[in-house]
């Protein structure tokens, strides 16, 4: 009997503790997870959806909606997401926040942008474009 009363006592004390008064913090939000980039075939600025992403500075996964290996690459080779096979997702990158260029290195008429709302997306310069 006494280990049940113990048990209630400390049931009731955790019970207290968790209904605290006004000095508690709000949570966080929970971040959202990574905007999906689809690779849908080679199509020239149509090969990915959507396009352009206004997803800068954002975290994001491309996913192959092809039936053929693609591999996406930023026009400043600054991330390169390695061969994705068809119906895969590439590991999430951070997009820069001031928007880019990006294309399939295996298909470079494969194009695609990245801006933002405010900004779309920056003018594309180069081989790639």
């Amino acid at each position: 009997m006494r280990v049940m009363a113990t048990g209630v006592l400390v049931l009731a004390f955790a019970g207290a503790a968790g209904c605290g008064g006004g000095g508690s913090t709000p949570s966080s939000p929970t971040p959202a997870g990574p905007v999906t980039i689809n690779i849908v075939g080679e199509r020239g600025a149509q090969s990915f959806s959507p396009n352009p992403a206004l997803v800068a500075g954002q975290t994001v996964v491309f996913k192959n909606t092809d039936s053929v290996v693609h591999r996406v690459r930023l026009n400043d080779l600054s991330i390169d997401t390695g061969d994705i096979a068809p119906g895969a997702t590439s590991r999430a990158v951070v997009m820069p926040a001031s928007g880019t260029n990006y294309h399939c290195f295996l298909h470079p008429t494969m194009i695609g942008s990245v801006g933002s709302a405010n900004s779309g997306p920056p003018p594309c310069t180069g081989v790639y474009c």
